[in-house]
């Protein structure tokens, strides 16, 4: 099976980066792609970070979500739906929610990102609070689709490696990562981090990003990416808009799994 990884440069017109998102889901399909990931914040990158309080939606109805289960339905295609900002009873902050849709337009499982991004960038004039404005989830979640076990994780998740054994001793088989990464960390640790937790649990990494300049003046660093379970890079887009695609080979990953049983050899 065929899976897509879609990299996008977002702003704050949702309409705008909703149509983006639609053109580069019928490439995926054209692409024969079963399964296609949009990369974290798709639809909606503010001027300001406590603009996504205003889009956010109840889950379960709002024009974000429409658009995900008509177009999936429509191409008859899994959609992996970065992150939407879902409201959450009795906070003002939104949670950053991964949305899975089958190619009946259902949405099947959601993940709410764990880890949130409060950091200052070493030797750069960047800041980040995503508490201030967003709620952490607190549940791994894996869930089945037609390219296998998949382990759902969102940008800063990938730097917490124990996120990841969670996912794997749930059965995932592949993971994806939905991204907007900053020119600065992704330079420094992007690449490595990605084929690291592919290799270490013997898993495909789907890696969808943000890249580029928006328009509210920050820079992400893209260079979207399928890595196999061996560690190789089988795709990937390094700047700008645009889809790239790969075989997902279960059955070679099985092999690996038995021949070089890794996973069995854990002590701690």
């Amino acid at each position: 099976m065929k899976a897509a990884a879609l990299q996008m440069t977002s702003g704050p017109d949702v309409p705008a980066n909703l149509a983006q998102a639609r053109l580069l889901l019928e490439e995926a399909r054209a692409a024969d792609a079963v399964l296609a990931v949009l990369p974290e914040n798709f639809a909606f990158m503010g001027m300001h970070d406590a603009d996504k309080r205003a889009v956010g939606e109840a889950e379960g109805s709002g024009p974000i979500q429409d658009f995900l289960a008509e177009t999936a339905q429509h191409l008859k295609l899994w959609v992996i739906a970065g992150t939407v900002p879902l409201r959450i009873a009795g906070d003002a902050r939104v949670a950053a929610a991964s949305l899975v849709y089958d190619a009946a337009g259902e949405c099947v499982a959601r993940y709410d990102k764990i880890h949130l991004f409060d950091v200052e960038i070493p030797e750069r004039a960047e800041s980040y609070r995503e508490s201030a404005n967003m709620a952490p989830g607190k549940t791994p979640r894996v869930i089945d689709t037609p390219i296998g076990r998949v382990g759902l994780a969102v940008c800063y998740d990938v730097r917490f490696p124990e996120l990841f054994r969670d996912l794997g001793a749930q059965g995932a088989q592949v993971f994806v990562l939905p991204s907007a990464f900053t020119a600065p960390t992704g330079r420094a640790h992007w690449e490595t981090l990605l084929r690291a937790r592919a290799i270490e649990n013997l898993c495909y990494m789907i890696a969808p990003a943000q890249s580029g300049f928006h328009p509210n003046g920050r820079e992400t660093f893209g260079d979207s990416m399928i890595v196999d379970h061996w560690g190789r890079i089988l795709a990937r887009l390094p700047r700008g808009r645009g889809c790239v695609s790969a075989e997902i080979d279960l059955g070679r990953q099985a092999e690996v799994r038995k021949s070089f049983p890794a996973l069995l050899h854990r002590v701690l």
